[in-house]
């Protein structure tokens, strides 16, 4: 579906915008892959790598709608990854974040809408569900815009929707590259913010696969979560270097013990499907069906049981220490 088309992603020059555009210059043959970003060294950098001409490089800021209006003039699917994302940073500059995360939401979502878009999806955070920091509050506003959105459009084009999920191996200031560099400069220990501590885990790639297949999926107006397998802190840390000992450093400002990605509150519009759940409006949608028991590639799926929840240290598939080492190790490819 993206041969010759035009797809645009918001914060491009991030480790997502790296592995979605070297996926579909791979694997499609896209009519052009516009990256919209604001830091021109790494455009730059980017550019490098992925010269191809049908590459173009924008540079903006999503706080800045007429610019993003500009941008997505003939495109047809737009992935919205720009976001500041360090939860501590954002509990110390609370404006910043929203400026960029909820108001440059709306931007996008109004410059897609004059545009006539097809598609949009917007990613989120598994930090969005019952969020206690202001990064998660953030995220969950804007998911909420996104949803909402496809009212706004009405009956016609573009579709909204959102993907929600957890820790990205290798991600930029993401854990495993700062385990990685403590042990390089010969560190005597690693930090650990608490020994209980859980997260969900995948890699970028099948990060992007899920996009990918979720513009497949979309009606328009529900949220995507994968299946993914979970973690402990101090499993990671022993995979990565068990002959290191352990520091409790105490969990950060805003920082959660364990992560949901499927709020029990939401049960009763949460579907099961055989990879993935999906979490429909609470709102009602005028234009259409507000069923999503069955998805646009007739994927059947069926309401999770009252008050279920999706928390990462109630997962039923844990990553050992073994697992984790080889499961890093591919992701980091």
């Amino acid at each position: 579906m993206f041969n010759n088309k035009s797809i645009l992603i918001t914060g491009g020059t991030g480790s997502f915008g790296h592995k979605y555009t070297e996926t579909l210059l791979n694997r499609y043959n896209p009519k052009k892959v516009i990256i919209f970003s604001r830091d021109e060294l790494k455009q730059y950098e980017m550019q490098q790598k992925f010269d191809s001409p049908n590459m173009r490089y924008m540079l903006g800021d999503v706080r800045d709608q007429e610019r993003l209006i500009r941008a997505m003039r003939g495109v047809d699917y737009v992935i919205h990854a720009a976001a500041l994302k360090q939860v501590p940073a954002a509990e110390y500059n609370p404006m910043e974040c929203i400026k960029t995360n909820i108001n440059g939401a709306e931007h996008v979502i109004n410059a897609a809408i004059e545009n006539n878009v097809e598609k949009v999806i917007a990613l989120s955070t598994d930090k969005a569900a019952n969020p206690v920091n202001l990064y998660g509050a953030t995220k969950l506003a804007s998911d909420k815009l996104f949803v909402a959105a496809n009212n706004i459009s009405g009956g016609s084009k573009p579709r909204f929707s959102v993907v929600r999920y957890g820790n990205v191996v290798g991600s930029r200031g993401s854990v495993v590259p700062f385990f990685e560099k403590l042990i390089q400069q010969g560190s005597d220990h690693l930090p650990i913010t608490h020994p209980e501590m859980t997260r969900f885990w995948i890699s970028l790639q099948q990060g992007v696969d899920f996009v990918l297949k979720n513009f497949e999926r979309m009606l328009g107006g529900e949220i995507f979560v994968p299946k993914i397998p979970s973690i402990r802190i101090v499993d990671l840390a022993k995979a990565m270097a068990p002959q290191l000992p352990l520091k409790e450093i105490g969990i950060r400002p805003g920082e959660k013990l364990h992560e949901m990605m499927c709020p029990g509150d939401m049960s009763h519009n949460t579907y099961e499907f055989d990879d993935h759940y999906v979490i429909a409006p609470a709102i009602k949608f005028f234009s259409r069906s507000n069923d999503f028991s069955s998805n646009a590639l007739q994927e059947q799926g069926r309401l999770v049981t009252p008050n279920f929840e999706y928390v990462s240290d109630k997962n039923p598939h844990f990553l050992r220490a073994d697992e984790l080492q080889s499961f890093n190790q591919e992701a980091m490819k």
